[in-house]
């Protein structure tokens, strides 16, 4: 789908770029994709969420079902079609998706030779960066190819994390990932923050998990903790986010309450910015 161009204001904005990554699945890294997403948009924001997931569970989680995707992130990572004819509208106002293939699984051999091939990503993303407030891109769970085009176009890194034993250990391997993406491709990404996922109140080894997280990277883990919430885990199945599926329950609210720290926190940003100017 083309998209008409935005008015073009005398400074121009910038859309922030998040990308969603961590190498364990099932941590919530695609459901708070969607719903941070969708609730950046329900506060005015305009957003497009990027799927480079062979899975594609974040185009099937707002409805976009395999035999509708004609354009996908594939094409775009293959040199075949511009970003901007990728993009899809979605069902909730002001949010748009560049919906995955499984096509995918196959870009790290077809490119394997080719020129800038980690720069693919972000070269794509200039021609559509002013279009938008933030650009959230879900990556597979796994540091491949596909995971690097996402660093490297990414002015930042949005980690979700399951309490559980093994969060720490998993966090670290990324750590370690993203420090030799700065060095080598991409000087300027950071982690923006972490956010504690599937949280069970119940649970004492939920909280042993979140201080030693806390404690480890100190401000970067937001306050907001998403809860394990069965209206969450149910959503994705009807496509929708849950913030559309049921907007009173724990998992919805728990989600604003995430965007409107993202949001605190990037206007922190760009006023630090401003004063160093």
């Amino acid at each position: 789908m083309n998209q008409a161009p935005l008015p073009r204001h005398e400074s121009p904005k910038r859309a922030k770029i998040l990308a969603t990554a961590n190498q364990k699945g099932g941590v919530g890294k695609t459901t708070t994709a969607i719903n941070l997403a969708t609730a950046l948009a329900a506060c005015e924001k305009r957003v497009l969420i990027i799927d480079i997931d062979p899975q594609g569970n974040a185009s099937t989680g707002l409805g976009l079902h395999r035999p509708i995707r004609s354009l996908t992130s594939y094409e775009v990572l293959s040199g075949e079609a511009p970003l901007g004819d990728a993009v899809r509208p979605t069902a909730v106002p002001g949010m748009f998706i560049v919906p995955a293939s499984q096509d995918l699984s196959g870009v790290e051999i077809e490119l394997v030779h080719a020129t800038r091939r980690e720069y693919r990503l972000r070269d794509a993303v200039a021609a559509v960066v002013q279009d938008y407030d933030f650009i959230l891109i879900d990556c597979p769970p796994s540091l491949n190819l596909l995971t690097l085009n996402a660093l490297v176009a990414a002015d930042a890194v949005l980690v979700p994390l399951q309490c559980e034993f093994y969060a720490l250990e998993g966090l670290s391997q990324l750590v370690k990932t993203i420090e030799r993406v700065k060095r080598a491709f991409n000087p300027s990404l950071e982690i923006q923050g972490v956010v504690l996922t599937m949280f069970d109140k119940r649970s004492n080894l939920c909280d042993l998990v979140a201080a030693d997280v806390r404690g480890y990277f100190g401000s970067k883990v937001y306050d907001t903790v998403i809860p394990r919430n069965v209206r969450v885990s149910e959503a994705p199945s009807h496509g929708k986010p849950v913030l559309l599926y049921d907007i009173r329950c724990a998992g919805s609210q728990a989600y604003i309450h995430l965007a409107s720290e993202v949001l605190r926190r990037e206007q922190a940003g760009v006023a630090r910015g401003a004063i160093g100017r």
